[in-house]
């Protein structure tokens, strides 16, 4: 028999909620070695990530990467991190808070939004626990990941679908899997990408760095590289760029195994020693600012390109929790939760008070104890 855990005794009559759970990829709680390790051990551990034979995998990962990565990771870490926390954290709280505003002002009755990280702190579980605790009834689930992969966005529905099997009363769920052609996230970037040339001037070429996974991904079906790629060139097509000025990467690789090419880092050499001055780099599959942002793409790469001949490598910020960015995901919110009472026009807090109080005195008529 399956093991449930305890919840809110039902009463009849008693408001319910929408929550909104708003979940990004996770963070070491601190830039340590110990901290990074239990991070790792989690995050490697998901077979959605690493596809080996879990055997040879739980090897290779307790014995070679847990023993020589956390140091190494954790130095990464330090160079990017604040003194309020993890810089990916931080970002993705501001953008989930922001979020919250603006569905206050535009749905109905109770609605609550929580920020929850697929590995590491908050979890998953702790997010749910607090919908729970809130009578949350129905359920909006937005993984921070335009592009959807099964690497990224899969494990999200993974760790809701794990946490809801141990609940009797699951709520009804919606699940936002990808956002990489949507009209107001292409604009946002697009918006942000001119307010930087504005201030400091536009580069000889636009990079557009994605997040890499192994190539066998794609052949396997995953749409990954197909929507890396549409969000490229919508977004080149919107800044109104030609065809030669801009150009797909994908960085972050590990291991020997073949990964999404062309790689961001050989790219940024090759264009640095063809001699160009400068390059601007974004990265339109990060929903908010991170370790491969900060420390990888503007301190890293940044280096690789002067050592290789360039002059200078700029990075353009993910688009955190600006206000276009932040209006898009809750209009985006808003468009899933179509159909629910607390998007509907004519929703009344009296009426459905009224409605609640009818139910109670039903049930009570029925033999109910309240």
């Amino acid at each position: 028999m399956p093991s449930f855990e305890s919840s809110l005794p039902h009463e009849h009559g008693l408001p319910e909620s929408l929550g909104v759970l708003i979940v990004n990829l996770g963070t070491p709680d601190e830039p340590t070695p110990s901290a990074v390790r239990r991070y790792l051990r989690q995050f490697l551990s998901d077979p959605r990530v690493v596809e080996y034979p879990r055997l040879l995998w739980w090897l290779i990962l307790n014995l070679i990467i847990l023993v020589i990565r956390p140091s190494r990771s954790a130095a990464a870490y330090r160079e990017i991190w604040t003194d309020k926390g993890s810089p990916l954290l931080l970002y993705s709280q501001d953008l989930a808070d922001g979020i919250r505003d603006y569905l206050a002002s535009r749905l109905s009755g109770n609605v609550c939004v929580e920020l929850a990280m697929t590995y590491g702190n908050p979890s998953v579980d702790a997010a749910l626990e607090k919908f729970r605790d809130q009578r949350v009834r129905r359920v909006v689930v937005l993984p921070l990941y335009p592009q959807y992969s099964g690497t990224t966005t899969g494990p999200v529905f993974d760790a809701v679908a794990k946490s809801l099997q141990r609940q009797r009363w699951v709520p009804e769920l919606r699940f936002i899997n990808h956002y990489h052609d949507a009209n107001g996230y292409i604009a946002a970037l697009a918006a942000s990408v001119r307010s930087y040339w504005d201030i400091n001037g536009r580069g000889e070429k636009l990079l557009f760095s994605f997040h890499g996974v192994p190539e066998r991904t794609l052949t396997s079906g995953d749409p990954y590289h197909c929507h890396c790629h549409k969000t490229a060139r919508l977004l080149a097509e919107a800044l109104g760029i030609g065809d030669d000025e801009w150009q797909v990467s994908f960085q972050s690789r590990v291991g020997r195994e073949q990964w999404l090419r062309p790689y961001t880092d050989e790219t940024v050499k090759q264009l640095g020693s063809s001699g160009l001055g400068r390059l601007d780099v974004m990265c339109p599959g990060f929903s908010v600012d991170c370790l491969e942002t900060l420390e990888e793409i503007e301190m890293q790469n940044a280096e690789f390109f002067t050592e290789a001949g360039g002059n200078e490598l700029r990075y353009i910020p993910a688009l955190n929790a600006r206000p276009d960015h932040v209006s898009f995901l809750g209009r985006l919110v808003t468009k899933h939760v179509a159909g629910w009472p607390e998007a509907s026009s004519d929703y009344s807090e009296s009426e459905d008070a009224q409605s609640r109080q009818d139910s109670r005195q039903r049930a009570v008529e029925m033999g109910a104890d309240q």
